[in-house]
């Protein structure tokens, strides 16, 4: 029996409760359980860094615990979260920011501004945007307990974006104490500000993590969208359910054992359509980039030729149709590593990408590179669907085009770890690894930090293509939309000449409730405020 066979053979079996397998099987009243909203996330939350790393899941849960100075709405615009009003020098130099009143993290003491000055001087080195503010910052400072002050070098207009933006790693606050810690080292000690806290002592990773309604949160005044105006939460508890197998996890929904599925997969989605207790609805209107990362740093992949080979073979309808099926209007090709649908959407350099594929070219440039048949060691996630089926096409796609694979079946954690590891694929580093970026990350080239290019502090993979960084500068530079489109457009260029990163489509995933369920919002990540349960 096939994958798709067996799913739909699977679903159709009693569910199993939450107990079996080794998941805590809680007793509920009824009462207790219309307050407790049950989710089973994209991976199971193995570490709990938001600023260390550029995990999806780590941002989903932190963007509970803590909370934003600014935050993006619908449209992608920053909207004062945190922040209560702000004031810019007239030439743009000065910053000067007041902090609500009443804002208390969860061990109730009080958000102080040094506690801002100290998260931003964390967050400034792992991020794209943070990295610049970095390089033109001149004094950073709290002025007094409820304001800080941002001197600069030179404007960044878009500075607001930068501290609001949902793009990993987002410019969360957290106590002064916390936020000293070196951000290429983990913090063990979760206290935000934000709408839930985390119960740290029922956190098992690969299972189970809880979070419990903040009494102490002041949500805004204003309507709430995305991650701007008021996070109400409707709810006592959340809990994280971690279900790597589909077929459980559609059991569960369906027989109303957790409320929310964050990605259920497309084979599955006509059964739980079908089900008149369970709602379904594209996850994000933005739809998501699928991404086949190489490593810049060592054989094979410092290699442009062999990355442009894989270029030439690689199909995106493969790629695509194992991860939607086939339903089109799910996916679509993608010459590009910017959003499509968007303004500043490009194609420039994506012949690649066009067109038939074909092998034996491929090959042929692969033989001309020097490919000495080193292993290409293929770090791939098991427990995430979106990058288990992409690198199940990729091990055919690397041994047909007569490469010496070497596959590493792991989890989404562990993966997170490896991929920042610097060492040669033989001891203990990697040569590729897939994942995906949100499409609201790739509107433009401000806050994703695939998109950089400037070696050492790149993202993982770690690239060194300098057309891209001064296209990149020349993007923020631009004062209209032509010139924003030009430097883009050019970027595009040099990522695809250069193969910053294999894109290998475009694609709408899937989100599923419980119809007892409402407030739930599309967008590039589950938003877990104003959703309340019956």
């Amino acid at each position: 029996m096939d994958r798709r066979g067996f799913l739909k053979a699977a679903t159709g079996a009693a569910a199993l409760p939450l107990g079996t397998a080794g998941l805590a099987a809680p007793a509920l009243s009824q009462t207790a359980a219309a307050r407790t909203l049950r989710f089973v996330p994209q991976a199971n939350l193995a570490n709990f860094d938001p600023i260390w790393g550029t995990q999806y899941v780590v941002r989903n849960a932190s963007a509970m615990v803590w909370d934003l100075l600014y935050g993006v709405d619908e449209r992608l615009e920053p909207q004062p979260q945190m922040v209560e009003k702000d004031e810019v020098s007239a030439d743009g130099l000065t910053w000067t920011f007041r902090l609500r009143e009443g804002l208390r993290f969860h061990d109730n003491e009080p958000v102080l501004a040094k506690d801002v000055v100290a998260s931003i001087q964390r967050w400034m080195p792992r991020d794209p945007m943070g990295q610049m503010l970095r390089g033109i910052q001149k004094e950073l400072v709290a002025a007094d307990d409820r304001t800080f002050r941002w001197t600069l070098n030179k404007p960044y207009p878009k500075l607001r974006f930068a501290l609001g933006k949902p793009g990993t790693p987002c410019c969360f606050i957290m106590p002064e104490r916390v936020a000293k810690t070196d951000p290429f080292t983990q913090i063990t000690e979760f206290v935000g500000s934000g709408p839930f806290r985390f119960v740290r002592n029922e956190w098992v990773p690969g299972a189970r993590a809880a979070f419990q309604r903040f009494d102490g949160y002041q949500p805004r005044g204003d309507a709430g969208t995305w991650l701007a105006g008021a996070k109400r939460p409707m709810v006592d508890r959340v809990e994280w359910h971690v279900m790597p197998d589909a077929a459980t996890a559609s059991a569960a929904l369906q027989n109303g054992e957790v409320d929310w599925w964050e990605n259920p997969i497309t084979d599955l989605v006509p059964t739980l359509k079908r089900n008149r207790n369970v709602s379904v609805d594209i996850a994000d209107p933005l739809g998501n980039i699928g991404s086949f990362r190489m490593n810049h740093l060592h054989p094979p992949f410092n290699n442009v030729g062999v990355r442009r080979s894989v270029m030439m073979a690689l199909s995106q309808e493969d790629y695509m149709r194992a991860l939607v099926g086939d339903d089109n209007s799910l996916w679509k090709p993608l010459p590009s590593i910017f959003t499509p649908g968007t303004p500043l959407y490009t194609e420039e350099g994506g012949e690649i990408l066009k067109g038939r594929r074909d092998l034996d070219a491929a090959k042929k440039l692969l033989a001309e590179s020097g490919y000495k048949n080193e292993p290409v060691t293929c770090i791939v996630a098991q427990d995430q669907s979106i990058t288990k089926t992409q690198g199940d096409v990729t091990a055919d796609l690397l041994k047909r085009l007569g490469m010496n694979v070497d596959f590493v079946a792991t989890d989404w954690g562990t993966t997170g770890q490896r991929r920042a590891m610097k060492n040669p694929p033989g001891q203990g580093g990697w040569s590729m690894f897939h994942t995906w970026h949100a499409g609201a990350d790739c509107v433009n080239p401000s806050g994703q930090p695939a998109m950089r290019a400037h070696g050492d502090g790149a993202w993982f993979g770690w690239p060194t293509i300098p057309e891209v960084e001064r296209e990149r500068d020349r993007w923020f530079a631009a004062t209209t939309l032509e010139e924003e489109k030009a430097a883009v457009a050019a970027m595009n260029r040099a990522a695809m000449e250069q193969v910053l990163y294999a894109p290998t489509g475009f694609f709408f995933s899937y989100q599923a409730w419980r119809r007892n369920v409402s407030g739930i919002q599309k967008g590039p990540l589950p938003f877990f405020w104003n959703v309340s349960k019956t």
